[in-house]
């Protein structure tokens, strides 16, 4: 039993040394091999071994799409001082190459000690190389034709040092206090404007429609008026053919329809007038200018 304790103990070291260089890779995820402190693989997801003492897990790269935020100070073409929040999206290059020395993931991990650090920078100089080129408004019109140039611009330096940048966005542009203040202002003066002219066009179209209505009323008075005169004019003439064709003289007839005209104009009198007491004249030849006295006096007692 002594004998064989040293092999015992011996094959469970190497039993130990091999299960520790057992390694699983993650998906999304590749590990840089090195073996004595040089480069020698990569290794994509899965189960694997390494030589333990020998080769060393360098860098567990990360392949999902990251994203860092910025802000980057520039100023406009009429020099005014705008702070940008800058979003960045971006991952390790997946072309392999070649060689193992040219993918990608071997440029991330030898080529760059700080890649946010390096592409903040391009990004950084890219921006206030390009905001010069607008005024303030312009940039808010035109913010994301700027963040796609400058995405084009610093994705093409990028590229040489293992990364994709997949997108630039400018998520929010900051003011100084005083110039944001003058913009609300003219924001709010312009739109107190709008209102105002949009007020005087209702009052305006109020004002046409309604002379519209009230001409329109005024025209269908006018022929209401026309046709009730007519309608009298009708009836008083077919009253009088009536009277003459019973044998009595046009003079008569006239005089006869005068004075049922003055009956019945009295007889209204009596009912909206407020006299108790009427003085009539004895001779009827007189009611002819009576007749027309009754009929002023009541259209004027209609008007109170």
């Amino acid at each position: 039993m002594a004998v064989l304790f040293p092999f015992v103990f011996i094959a469970f070291v190497f039993l130990l040394l091999f299960l520790s260089g057992i390694f699983v890779v993650q998906q999304q995820q590749e590990y840089i091999i090195e073996r004595f402190g040089r480069f020698n693989r990569t290794a994509l997801p899965g189960l694997h071994v390494k030589i333990p003492f020998v080769e060393r897990i360098a860098s567990k790269v990360d392949l999902r799409t990251r994203q860092t935020a910025m802000q980057i100070d520039g100023k406009t073409k009429d020099n005014v001082t705008i702070t940008m929040t800058v979003a960045a999206q971006y991952h390790v290059n997946y072309d392999r190459g070649a060689d193992p020395t040219q993918s990608g993931v071997f440029r991330s991990y030898y080529m760059l000690a700080d890649p946010e650090d390096q592409m903040r920078a391009y990004i950084a100089d890219a921006l206030r190389s390009a905001i010069p080129n607008y005024d303030l408004d312009a940039v808010f019109d035109n913010k994301d034709s700027i963040a796609a140039d400058v995405n084009t611009t610093v994705a093409a330096r990028m590229v040489g040092y293992g990364y994709d940048l997949v997108s630039t966005l400018i998520t929010s542009i900051g003011l100084p206090a005083d110039v944001e203040a003058s913009m609300n202002k003219i924001n709010s003066a312009q739109r107190e404007k709008e209102a105002a002219q949009a007020l005087a066009d209702a009052d305006r179209i109020k004002v046409v429609v309604e002379a519209q209505a009230q001409a329109q009323a005024m025209e269908e008075s006018g022929r209401g008026i026309a046709a009730q005169r007519k309608a009298i004019a009708e009836g008083i003439a077919g009253s009088l053919d009536v009277i003459r064709e019973s044998g009595v003289s046009t003079r008569e007839a006239n005089q006869l329809f005068l004075f049922t005209q003055w009956a019945e104009m009295m007889g209204e009198f009596a009912k909206k007038g407020n006299s108790s007491t009427v003085v009539l004249p004895n001779d009827f030849n007189q009611t002819s200018s009576m007749f027309e006295q009754m009929l002023a006096a009541n259209k004027a007692d209609d008007n109170q």
